[in-house]
């Protein structure tokens, strides 16, 4: 039986100004996320100690797999670590069944 190779968890803080920094360079998408979340991009950098703030990035990122795939390349984060995190800030979807 081989085993399953243990992903490295990275702190949601850390993810959250990768993802920024990536964010930062693509301003379609910087765009589209400061549209959804409300905020301008004066807000960003007072915003980046929050807990919701950073699974709200997680979640955009998450919601688009191009984009994805995108920024773990960019950034050389496995999109498997890119997940673990979002699940640690998320919680528990629906369709665990856990409400």
């Amino acid at each position: 039986m081989q085993s399953v190779p243990k992903i490295e968890k990275i702190a949601p803080d850390e993810m959250a100004i990768a993802i920024l920094g990536w964010l930062a360079g693509k301003p379609e998408l910087l765009s589209r996320f400061l549209a959804l979340t409300g905020l301008g991009p004066n807000d960003l950098r007072h915003q980046m100690g929050d807990s919701g703030f950073q699974a709200g990035l997680l979640d955009f990122i998450m919601q688009h797999e191009p984009s994805l795939i995108e920024f773990c390349t960019a950034s050389g984060y496995k999109p498997e670590q890119v997940a673990a995190t979002w699940a640690k800030v998320s919680g528990p979807g629906l369709d665990s069944g856990e409400y």
